[in-house]
């Protein structure tokens, strides 16, 4: 194994980690950023005599950037120890400390006293830590237990492996704390939610400013490159609509944002909003197209896992996890697939932004998988693909009750965590069959939680019938689409076409769906792909093509990227061309 390091990875100040703030959609100005380094200790036991060492927060023990590089087994338990100052200028009446993820369960102390639980590994918690802090020194501890696919919670990608050996399509574990932890002071009565739905077709917004008291009025300034475009007073934990005289549309061309102040008297926040409609109908032939804005649209993006080499799932700064973003879009394209991962929300303001769509997966969960069943056999035969219920619990590892529990407990506080940002389309429950159940009922749990926006319901195979689309995972037969009925025809992911560039590659062991030796390869024979296979089946109703990658991953070399980033593999002004030819051949179909 060869561990590799981008040019951000190689900067990271151990005590000035990731310090941006890390919900930038409800914003205050009270921020206490706990990054940095920690105290930690993996134990065969609960009980603690003694940390092992340092660990940077928040990269997990598994990677380089954390100083520890362990790999946490099922039955360890991972200890961690942060000692912080709060002073009296910083406290305001009520004090609440953020986790934006631990993988996958954990126990958090504070000063002795044990003040909550949390299960799963995606999803940001909080609590309210008035009653057991300090003004002076405080000392943090949490315990955390992470099973890995020992345990049916979400893990995504992860896969337990031995230190240096890699699963191909699943990657080395992430265990802990990987996403910012953070301390905001509030007043007694405080914001604790902001929902806001634009309404295009009426020219307006509903919102829905929640708080932990009574219901009182509020003062909301829409604002737009700062210039005031509404001011009104509305009341508190009650859905609002307010009517916008005219306004701008956001679109990945010109990623049009509003600015919101809501000032309550005793809190004041800020967020942002975008104006836009997804939706499906007919273009001028008849057929089923993905609309934006009232519009026919054609999503063309990457299927984008979110690892690195030096820190896994966390993004070793801001700069990096935006790199990835900007230089997708410079090479045209207009979509990301965030694959079986929930990012963290800069990740999606980024998005928001630069202008850049993204198609939002559930992170698989569910015990371990037969790779017979869920990917040799459907890639080998379409019919066997479409065929098979979900309802069998046995055969999609599903047969806990308390881990279907926790999905759906999953699935809620991902729509909800990520409701407010203009970027995210489509919603994808579940994956070519990846713990899928009963994908029909978390499609209407989607729809009941969030009806403006597509959903993708079987992404790939295992087909229920439902959801927006007939969702096509294509990597070894020639693709040849026809219009249908009732969903739109998506592509959702094909090509996985690799090339190792030499000093570039982290694993001896190597993984592609095609393999070629060098970029003219690689370039020829995507532009071919293209013009064989996406070109001619734009006219029988596909509306999406979801390439695989924009990085390598460990084993698996199918990025259009390096897994450093230091490399595009791909002759950049090609994928740009072959971009604006789909462009212009869709606008003259629809």
């Amino acid at each position: 194994m060869k561990q590799l390091i981008t040019k951000w990875g190689k900067k990271v100040d151990k005590k000035d980690v990731l310090k941006e703030y890390p919900r930038p959609n409800l914003v205050r100005d009270s921020y206490l950023n706990l990054n940095g380094e920690w105290e930690y200790a993996i134990t065969k036991s609960k009980d603690i005599e003694k940390y092992d060492g340092n660990i940077v927060v928040p990269f997990s023990p598994e990677a380089y950037l954390s100083g520890v590089q362990r790999i946490v087994q099922p039955d360890d338990y991972l200890h961690y120890r942060c000692k912080f100052r709060l002073d009296t200028d910083f406290i305001k009446e009520r004090l609440i400390l953020h986790f934006g993820a631990v993988d996958q369960e954990c126990e958090v102390f504070l000063n002795g006293i044990r003040i909550g639980e949390h299960k799963g590994g995606y999803l940001p918690f909080s609590f309210d830590i008035t009653n057991e802090m300090r003004i002076g020194e405080n000392t943090l501890t949490l315990c955390v237990v992470d099973r890995t696919e020992k345990a049916p919670h979400a893990r995504g990608k992860q896969k337990l492996v031995k230190k240096g050996k890699y699963g191909s399509l699943f990657y080395t574990p992430n265990s802990g704390i990987w996403k910012t932890v953070w301390l905001e002071s509030v007043s007694e009565e405080y914001i604790t939610n902001l929902r806001v739905t634009p309404c295009f077709d009426e020219s307006a917004i509903t919102v829905l400013v929640s708080t932990n008291g009574e219901p009182k009025e509020a003062n909301i300034r829409i604002l737009f490159k700062d210039n005031v475009v509404e001011e009104t007073i509305i009341e508190t934990n009650k859905t609002v609509k307010i009517v916008l005289d005219s306004f701008k549309s956001w679109t990945p061309d010109e990623p049009n944002l509003y600015d919101i102040e809501i000032d309550t008297g005793t809190d004041k926040v800020t967020a942002y909003f975008g104006m836009r409609k997804f939706s499906t109908g007919k273009d001028k032939n008849g057929i089923l197209r993905f609309f934006l804005n009232n519009k026919p649209y054609f999503f063309n993006g990457l299927l984008d896992q979110g690892y690195w080499p030096e820190s896994l799932l966390t993004p070793p700064s801001d700069d990096a996890l935006k790199y990835d973003i900007v230089k997708l879009k410079e090479l045209g394209y207009n979509t990301i697939r965030k694959h079986i991962k929930i990012e963290s929300e800069r990740f999606y303001y980024h998005c928001d932004k630069i202008g850049m769509i993204v198609w939002q997966d559930m992170p698989n969960g569910g015990g371990d998988y037969n790779m017979v069943f869920v990917t040799y056999l459907p890639n080998a035969f379409n019919w066997f693909a479409r065929g098979v219920k979900d309802s069998l619990y046995s055969l999609f590892k599903r047969r806990d009750e308390e881990g279907r529990r926790q999905y759906y407990n999953d699935l809620e506080g991902m729509v909800n965590q990520l409701y407010n940002h203009p970027s995210i389309a489509v919603w994808v429950p579940f994956n070519e069959g990846w713990g899928q159940f009963d994908a029909n009922i978390a499609t209407n749990k989607i729809r009941k939680l969030d009806s403006t926006r597509l959903v993708n319901e079987a992404c790939g195979w295992f087909d229920q019938n439902g959801g927006d689309m007939y969702s096509i995972h294509n990597y070894i037969r020639k693709l040849k689409v026809k219009p249908q009925s009732n969903r739109v025809v998506a592509l959702t992911e094909y090509g996985g076409y690799s090339y190792p560039v030499e000093n570039h590659v982290a694993c001896e062991k190597e993984f592609g769906y095609k393999s070629y030796k060098n970029a003219e390869e690689l370039t020829e024979n995507y532009k071919r792909l293209w013009e064989e296979e996406i070109y001619p089946n734009i006219k029988n109703g596909l509306c999406s093509a979801i390439y695989t990658q924009t990085s390598d991953i460990e084993e698996e070399i199918n990025g259009l990227m390096t897994y450093d980033r230091e490399i595009v593999k791909i002759k950049k002004e090609v994928v740009k061309a072959l971009n604006q030819k789909l462009d212009d051949i869709f606008q003259k179909t629809v």
